[in-house]
């Protein structure tokens, strides 16, 4: 019955606890969609800027999924 509760109330909470690997995944998305507006416009340092920043936010979502397992 103990473990029950305890079960119950860890799913309970655990409901409104943001996902950091959505919003990791989010934020990679949000930088290449950047980068193309930027590559469109011509600026190829400051695409080749912001996909070294995209690649680096996911190299820490790779990160963080291999921790998970």
């Amino acid at each position: 019955m103990l473990i029950a509760v305890r079960l119950q109330k860890e799913i309970m909470f655990g409901l409104f606890k943001k996902d950091p690997a959505k919003k990791l995944e989010k934020k990679y998305l949000e930088l290449m969609e950047e980068a193309m507006m930027i590559q469109r416009s011509g600026d190829i340092k400051a695409y080749s800027a912001k996909v070294a920043e995209a690649e680096e936010v996911m190299v820490e979502l790779e990160k963080l999924k291999e921790d998970k397992k």
